[in-house]
Parts: C-alpha cells; structure tokens; sequence
C-alpha cells in the first residue's frame, strides 16, 4: 500500500516562479535565496558587491553580458611541503540581473578590498521624459 504524504491544499496552492521577463525587480534583487552578494545604487552607480574572504582576486572571473553580471570562481589553498590526503575547496557562481539603465560609453570597474569583490557600473544620465503637444 502506497501513502501519500503531500498534502491536498498543496496541489491547489499556485506557485509563482519568478520569470525573467518581469516588469519588477524580483529576479533582479531576490532577498529570499541565502548568498553573499548585495546590490546597491547611490546618485551616480549601481554596486554588485560580493564576499569572498580567503578568494585570491586573481582567481574570480566577472563576466557583464545582456543586463546580467556573473561572478564565479574557486579558492585554491595550497602550501608548499605539505602532503595532501584531502584537500578541502570550494567554488561559487553568482549571477545577478543589475537593475536600472547604465551608461553604455563606461566600462564597469571591479575591485576586491578586505575580502569583497565590488562591481561599480555607472548610471547612465537622467531622461525626462519628453512631452508632446497635439496640435488641431
């Protein structure tokens, strides 16, 4: 005999999964998945920022492609004279929609201070929207 243990109101509930063609910023700043990157802006940039304390910088790749910026890399730990039965690494692969309109003439510039890779992509200038008068 078989039981089924997923209750029914489980079937009835609809699930929303974000989509990339949102008009919100849902995908792009989702606050429910645990990761060590935030996203910020100020008057004249928008900032990926991502911990990665013990990461040599020289072994991250960023990549900026179609509004998404992707950070991914490995921590490679190893000392000289030493004999490894196991050796303990990691990697991480971080992939974030960046919100808002960036100036296309700047290149984004990364730096990594104290364990945090910061990605600063300039704003591009603000546009007013244009008016127009009908004429009779």
């Amino acid at each position: 005999m078989v039981y089924d243990l997923t209750p029914s109101s489980f079937w009835r509930t609809p699930i929303r999964f974000p989509s990339f063609w949102d008009d919100d910023d849902e995908l792009a700043l989702n606050t429910s998945s645990p990761s060590s990157v935030s996203v910020s802006e100020d008057e004249k940039n928008i900032y990926v920022e991502a911990a990665l304390p013990g990461v040599d910088p020289k072994d991250v790749e960023i990549t900026f492609d179609k509004g998404m910026v992707w950070i991914k890399g490995e921590t490679k730990e190893e000392e000289k004279g030493k004999k490894y039965y196991r050796k303990a690494t990691s990697s991480f692969s971080y992939r974030i929609a960046v919100p808002g309109e960036l100036d296309q003439n700047k290149e984004p510039q990364a730096t990594c201070k104290h364990g945090v890779m910061t990605v600063t992509f300039a704003k591009s200038a603000v546009k007013t929207p244009k008016k127009i008068t009908v004429k009779e």
